[in-house]
């Protein structure tokens, strides 16, 4: 693996033999990744979904949530609440969707802002043929709330989602399955995440993985595990290709 900086503190990793803008589709996370949220608008909507959807004061702080899905983290927030797993079964239906409604009526409210080279590099693999994707923990109906208040929807047809999916390599194999469909049944599908367990679960479907160091993980600590690709950003990885 050659570690080339392709600008002041940018910093690109990539595996001798593969081509990060040359496969056939990607999938996309969403935090950390593509956005940075400045509000608390999703944060809270667990909290408000539960207490709407069952009458219980149940908060997610002290959840690990970096690179979880959104029902993982339900989960865990229920379990930490000493209640049975089997009564947030019976209600998770209703649960999710007053979390999507919670975010749905105060999505004007989002403070999202795009990382460095998030519509270049889209703009750059679409015209290069390739599906795009996302394959991320959150709810389908908040991923899309998301896409539409950054302008990036126009972008995406398909994705993984949390909603069936509590493992992040569940929703990332839904989300590969799909792009072959689109694809082909042989398309090459990468990833594209800024935390450990998206690698993770690019590895559990036995998927290239390109990582940025946009979210809450340094290049350092990304570049530990191997990812075919580690970008301090998709600016500086599209930049590096450019010069």
């Amino acid at each position: 693996m050659q570690t080339t900086p392709s600008a002041s503190e940018a910093r690109i990793s990539i595996q001798p033999g593969f081509t990060w803008d040359g496969q056939d589709a990607y999938l996309f996370d969403i935090d950390g990744t593509l956005t940075h949220s400045r509000d608390q608008v999703h944060h809270n909507a667990f909290a408000a979904g539960i207490k709407l959807a069952t009458g219980r004061d149940i908060s997610i702080t002290g959840v690990n949530t970096f690179g979880k899905a959104d029902t993982g983290i339900l989960r865990e927030a229920w379990q930490q609440a000493g209640l049975p797993a089997e009564a947030f079964e019976a209600q998770s239906e209703a649960i999710l969707d007053a979390i999507c409604h919670f975010v749905a009526e105060h999505r004007h409210e989002m403070d999202l802002v795009l990382m460095p080279g998030v519509e270049d590099v889209l703009a750059h693999l679409a015209s290069k043929g390739a599906r795009l994707g996302l394959a991320t923990g959150n709810l389908e109906r908040i991923a899309w709330v998301k896409m539409e208040e950054t302008g990036l929807r126009k972008w995406f047809s398909f994705g993984g989602f949390s909603d069936q999916y509590p493992e992040r390599a569940q929703l990332v194999g839904h989300g590969a399955r799909v792009a072959r469909e689109l694809a082909g049944p042989e398309a090459s599908v990468c990833v594209v995440g800024d935390t450990p367990r998206d690698i993770a679960a690019a590895r559990a479907n036995s998927l290239p993985v390109i990582s940025v160091a946009t979210g809450n993980f340094s290049f350092d600590e990304l570049l530990a595990y191997r990812p075919e690709v580690c970008a301090s950003s998709l600016a500086d990885l599209l930049a590096q290709a450019a010069s």
